[in-house]
Parts: structure tokens; C-alpha cells; sequence
């Protein structure tokens, strides 16, 4: 999976672009926005869609691990879970998904950048359901990715859906439709 650059437009959401405005914010001189200047206050509007993960040294393993120390009661619902605290992310989501959607989360580690995604999938009858998500780095130390917060939204063209374990009861793996990676640069 590739991330082209692309600009912030690209965002559907309105409340992730305001998750962009404020990353952006948040970055000041630093390659990455430091979590300890994000007062959480800002965030509790969003709260529902939002997860935020560590960086996590793997044992044994040659990747890095995300553990969930929050997830929002809408991310719980889409992962048919009520509570992902404390487990690692690859431990959540579906084998079939695992890999392709730990990727992104990986590529903000690595870049530094903002990075958006969407995938189609669908609900329990069938309807067409863009599940959008927006992963931003965050580090102690505003060079050094070790934290990642993640934004989900659905979104059906047909109105409503039913989202009880929509990530978790899929047949078949996601489909992608956009990867991109969101330059600070162009967020200004």
C-alpha cells in the first residue's frame, strides 16, 4: 500500500479536518506535535471516534506494536468490543484486515505526517459503508513518533447502518480506496 502526498482537501469529515487544523496547531517548531501540550479537553467532543494508541516495542517480533490506552464507545461498536483498552491493536482487528490496516498506522510512525485513509465495507444488509480514518503522530519529545491518534468516521450513502461489529463481521477484506499522506506543509 502506497501513501501519495496529497492535500488536506482530501479529508472528508469536517471533524477531521478540524483534527488536522489541530494537529497542525500543536506542531510549533517541532517535526511532531508533542502530546503533552494537547489538553484532552479540546478532544472530548470527538471522543466516540477517537483511539488513541503507544508505540510499543515488540518482543520477538521485527515491527513495532500499537496498544490501545483509548477507545472511543462508537470504535468499540465497529469492533464489536467494549473495552480494547490495554490490548494491542494487531490483537483487535480482524486477521484478514490485520496487515493492510496496521500499514498506516506504520507509515505515520515512520513519515511523521498526518495519514487518511478509506476503505468500503459493508454492513449486515449489504449497505455500502466508507469507513474513513485518520491517523496523527504525536511524540514526547516532537522528533520521535510514540503515539498515534486515530479518528474513525462511516459514512453510507444510503443514510443509516447498522454498525454493531461492522470491522469485525466482514466477508471479505476491506476494500481501499484512498491512502494518501497528509504533508504539514500543506496544512498551513
Amino acid at each position: 500500500m502506497e501513501f501519495p502526498p496529497a492535500r488536506p482537501d482530501v479529508v472528508r469529515a469536517i471533524s477531521q479536518r478540524w483534527l488536522l487544523k489541530f494537529w497542525r496547531g500543536h506542531l510549533g517548531q517541532h517535526r511532531v506535535p508533542c502530546w503533552q501540550s494537547v489538553a484532552a479537553d479540546n478532544l472530548k467532543p470527538l471522543s466516540a471516534n477517537l483511539s488513541l494508541l503507544d508505540l510499543a516495542e515488540a518482543e520477538e517480533a521485527e515491527e513495532k506494536r500499537f496498544l490501545i490506552r483509548f477507545h472511543g464507545s462508537a470504535i468499540a461498536q465497529i469492533y464489536g468490543s467494549s473495552d480494547c483498552r490495554g490490548k494491542f491493536l494487531d490483537e483487535v482487528l480482524p486477521p484478514a484486515d490485520c496487515a493492510s490496516a496496521l500499514k498506516a498506522y506504520h507509515r505515520a510512525v515512520e513519515c511523521g505526517c498526518p495519514i487518511y485513509t478509506i476503505h468500503d465495507v459493508s454492513d449486515r444488509q449489504g449497505r455500502i459503508v466508507h469507513y474513513e480514518r485518520l491517523m496523527l503522530p504525536f511524540a514526547r519529545d516532537g522528533q520521535t513518533v510514540d503515539r498515534v491518534l486515530a479518528s474513525f468516521e462511516l459514512v453510507c450513502e444510503d443514510g443509516g447502518f447498522d454498525s454493531t461489529a461492522l470491522l469485525t463481521s466482514q466477508a471479505a477484506p476491506p476494500v481501499l480506496k484512498l491512502a494518501a499522506t497528509i504533508e504539514p506543509a500543506s496544512l498551513a
